[in-house]
């Protein structure tokens, strides 16, 4: 059940075939790979003094050693802790002290954020003797995945070898085929989606390319569609849109498939991507919580042109239903929270056992999420978790900023909604009320001095009062409404 041997099936039966690139250039076989993953394994549980069960984290931006010290952590029996490249050093040191990890492999430009990381540049002295990858069980947590909350304190999601090992099959069976001609494209964070994604194509045997740039560049992403055939990659809907408006858009000979997901997509834009990749593209619904595996919408009915406004039907193995405020299903047609039940569903929040309880009541995880399902099961989103914003792919919580915020001695009170954005989806804005002198620019250092960059406000509106309702909380839909 140990998802290493993913990886090493493969180098038994394709040991030649290219598994990790850089741009145009292979730079491991599955061979050479899983030699190296074996002794840094070994490497890992005899320099760092690791155990079964230890946590390992992984702060990188996109790069072939991301996979080498993911797969390694599975061989060695260790639980991965992978981190957004983009979080702030306090989000970093939180996530390292709540997992409790032992130790953390940083890439260079990083180092700055975690002090004490462990330079990738400095794998090779772990290289040990190899040994036998771990015998896990397949509820042991393989993935730690943080993802924010309404508290605004992330929280990590334990995602088992059973977890990964089941959307590795949903891909198989409602995505598509893979075979060892078949390749995966990088451009999203290895830390999220896309990483998830890698584990399919490693287990078919295809190569996994990171863009020369290390990040999303659309020139670059057609070059690299054109070069390796049959290629597949994740991306959310702001990249898309990204895509289709670069001059170098063209329609790419040798694409495969490209899922996307990640916030919501506008039908007008799902058509265009139709008009320029054709009928290659798969709409999935996830979370963190069950990753990347809830709905899905496949490439026929984009084909087709129809359905584009749902988010698909349940996947292959999937429970998904309405539940109303009392937990009770509700008829087709009618509004309430989205709740879902498979082998996906992680096995609970790191060390929140109460966070754990609200999420998972009656057997199913509720997802936050608002939405319909018609009598043929397909799913629409008519809102997502009541305040949180999607700016490019990335989900934002309104509250970590207004905390951040009041630390200001003249902030009285302020209120973070989404603004619609044409490329980004949404874009953050701050309704403040001020009880003093106050400028932007101290409130954009507040900000960069304690969150990442990409939560920062867009734009703050000083305003006399917020609008708020007879118990006294701060209506957000009437502020959304000046948008």
């Amino acid at each position: 059940m140990n998802l290493v041997h993913l990886l090493l099936r493969s180098a038994r039966s394709l040991p030649e075939r290219p598994a990790l690139a850089i741009g145009k250039r292979p730079v491991r076989t599955y061979r050479e790979m899983a030699s190296r993953v074996a002794k840094l394994g070994s490497g890992f549980v005899k320099r760092l003094n690791l155990k079964t069960g230890d946590r390992l984290a992984l702060a990188m931006k996109n790069c072939p050693e991301f996979y080498e010290v993911l797969f390694a952590c599975w061989h060695a029996g260790l639980t991965a802790v992978p981190m957004n490249a983009k979080l702030h050093a306090k989000e970093f040191a939180y996530i390292l002290e709540n997992s409790g990890a032992k130790a953390c492999f940083v890439t260079p430009e990083l180092h700055v954020s975690v002090p004490n990381g462990i330079s990738i540049s400095q794998l090779d002295e772990f290289l040990e003797e190899a040994t036998q990858p771990a015998d896990v069980a397949p509820d042991d947590v393989a993935w730690l995945f943080y993802t924010s909350g309404t508290t605004g304190v992330p929280k990590g999601a334990m995602l088992t070898h059973r977890n990964m090992h089941f959307q590795t099959e949903a891909y198989f069976t409602d995505i598509d085929q893979l075979g060892p001609g078949d390749n995966a494209l990088h451009p999203a964070p290895l830390s999220h989606g896309s990483g998830l994604y890698g584990l399919p194509h490693f287990a078919a045997g295809g190569a996994n390319v990171i863009p020369e740039s290390g990040h999303f560049e659309p020139e670059e992403i057609f070059e690299l569609l054109e070069h390796w055939p049959n290629t597949s990659f994740f991306a959310a809907p702001t990249m898309l849109v990204r895509l289709m408006a670069s001059a170098a858009a063209r329609t790419p000979g040798r694409l495969k498939t490209i899922t996307y997901g990640g916030a919501p997509m506008y039908v007008a834009d799902s058509l265009r991507a139709i008009d320029l990749f054709g009928p290659r593209l798969y709409q999935l619904f996830g979370q963190g919580e069950a990753p990347m595996t809830i709905t899905g919408l496949s490439q026929s009915f984009h084909e087709k042109r129809i359905h584009l406004e749902t988010c698909g039907t349940a996947r292959t193995g999937v429970e998904v239903k309405i539940f109303d405020e009392e937990d009770r299903e509700v008829a087709p047609g009618e509004t309430g929270e989205i709740v879902t039940r498979s082998d996906c569903v992680m096995a609970g929040y790191w060390q929140n056992p109460e966070a754990t309880r609200r999420a998972m009541r009656s057997g199913w995880l509720h997802t936050g999420d608002v939405g319909s399902m018609d009598a043929q099961g397909f799913l629409t989103i008519r809102d997502r978790s009541k305040d949180m914003i999607i700016s490019g792919g990335a989900n934002i919580y309104p509250r970590e900023i207004e905390e951040v915020l009041l630390r200001h001695p003249a902030v009285a009170e302020c209120s973070v909604v989404g603004r619609p954005h044409p490329e980004w989806g949404e874009e953050v804005v701050a309704f403040v009320v001020t009880k003093g002198s106050i400028q932007k620019e101290d409130l954009d250092r507040l900000c960069l001095d304690n969150i990442a960059r990409f939560k920062r406000p867009r734009e703050y509106r000083f305003v006399e009062a917020l609008p708020k309702n007879n118990y006294g909380k701060v209506l957000k839909t009437e502020l959304r409404k000046q948008f």
